[in-house]
């Protein structure tokens, strides 16, 4: 009979209508954050920076000066082709390779010191069955995200075969009647002169993930503090006997100890602090030692690891101690539901719908993501996103202890606090 009864809660309709309510607003969320985002990433793109570099030294035709590089350069500047989805960064050789190798470009096209004398060079008449094609090279950077190179990769390529059919025009026209003494495939080639060729503008190891390594030890230390801080939240109500601590079949009570909001809170960030630094290691040490990760800097990567979690945690916890209970729902929202779109990981920030460009100026995993890949992919380079994690994590935890600290002390001024109020017996009752 008890078992009946106490299945007919399930009968209750607020019961189901409020987990309704969680649950489906939880799932449809997490929809439109994960799909949403990544989407349309090629329609979305704005100012994806792509480096354009002219090293061509020109050559002399016809008594006259003549750079096809730079007529090349001017031409997709000036293009309203591709609207303003491309923002094309003219640089030479050096400050673009600079460029690449701080995630700044997401790729580049280069032409070659040698590209006018050998364009040209096809319109001679003593030109053979074999003539050598002018190049343009297409660099592109797996280390600034997969899909952020592969968008570059496209935008310069086509780049580079429109340039190719525009030098083409220029040689025909140049070469007027003496075209026909040409040999057939030196006016075949004539027409579409240059060989285009995709190099890795900036190599990574092959335990690199293909550029994602840095994304997902940045996503491992993010859980690592937002799991623990819920169990350190559970642990410490349990030390402090707010709450009961169930270990299979057993229940585990403990005397109450009356703390403050502020106290608890303190307690526990504390605790994740101290925990951190077992964590950051084991994390160090689970991905290069174990699982073989490319890495270098250990004594930094480490370093940044415990801090990350450590921030991470606090983080958490502020909202857990903020919101109660539902705080854990908050907390999912924030570590993964709106951070991992915005990571700029797979899709980069210039890819994505604004909603998403806005959240990710500030969502952790973005700040931290951004200094893990400037330390495994970018010789731990400030400019490279480490100076801008470490701001923005330092930034992250005075905002959590402001939060955190002024609003339970605030619970605390007014009352609102945990230890609970004394139980006096009824009237005529008779002590236990």
């Amino acid at each position: 009979m008890s078992g009946l009864h106490t299945f007919r809660i399930l009968r209750a309709k607020p019961l189901w209508i409020a987990n309704g309510v969680i649950t489906g607003t939880l799932a449809l969320l997490f929809t439109v954050l994960y799909v949403g985002a990544n989407i349309d990433p090629a329609g979305h793109m704005k100012n994806l920076p792509v480096g354009l570099v002219n090293a061509d030294k020109g050559a002399t035709v016809a008594g006259k000066q003549v750079n096809l590089g730079a007529q090349i350069t001017g031409s997709i500047k000036k293009s309203t082709t591709g609207g303003n989805k491309i923002d094309w960064k003219v640089m030479d050789a050096a400050k673009a390779k600079g460029a690449l190798g701080e995630g700044k470009l997401f790729g580049a096209l280069v032409i070659p010191a040698d590209f006018t004398s050998s364009a040209t060079a096809l319109t001679g008449t003593t030109a053979d069955q074999n003539p050598l094609r002018p190049t343009l090279r297409v660099l592109t950077n797996q280390s600034a995200g997969s899909i952020g190179s592969g968008l570059a990769r496209t935008a310069t390529t086509t780049a580079a075969e429109n340039a190719s059919l525009q030098v083409g025009k220029e040689l025909t026209a140049q070469s007027g009647a003496g075209q026909a003494k040409l040999p057939v495939a030196a006016r075949v080639l004539l027409a579409n002169p240059a060989a285009i060729t995709v190099e890795d503008g900036h190599p990574l190891g092959s335990h690199s993930g293909l550029g994602l390594t840095a994304f997902y030890y940045a996503l491992a230390l993010v859980v690592c503090g937002m799991l623990s801080a819920n169990v350190i939240s559970g642990q410490v109500d349990h030390a402090l006997g707010y709450t009961h601590n169930d270990m299979g079949p057993l229940r585990l009570n403990r005397p109450l100890i009356r703390a403050t909001r502020v106290q608890t809170l303190a307690i526990s960030s504390t605790l994740m602090t101290g925990l951190s630094l077992l964590m950051g290691t084991l994390v160090l040490v689970g991905a290069v030692t174990i699982m073989g990760m490319d890495a270098s800097h250990l004594p930094l990567l480490w370093l940044y690891s415990v801090c990350a979690i450590a921030v991470s945690g606090i983080g958490a916890l502020t909202l857990l101690a903020v919101f109660g209970t539902p705080g854990m729902l908050v907390v999912t929202l924030v570590f993964i539901g709106m951070a991992v779109p915005t990571a700029g990981a797979t899709t980069p920030i210039e890819a994505l719908p604004g909603f998403y460009r806005f959240l990710a100026e500030f969502e952790p995993l973005r700040q931290i993501t951004g200094g893990i890949r400037s330390v495994l992919y970018y010789d731990a380079q400030g400019d490279a996103g480490l100076t801008r994690a470490w701001v923005m994590m330092g930034a992250g935890l005075a905002a959590a202890a402001l939060f955190g600290f002024g609003v339970t002390g605030w619970y605390d001024r007014k009352g609102l606090h945990r230890i609970p109020a004394e139980t006096k017996p009824e009237k005529g009752a008779v002590p236990a």
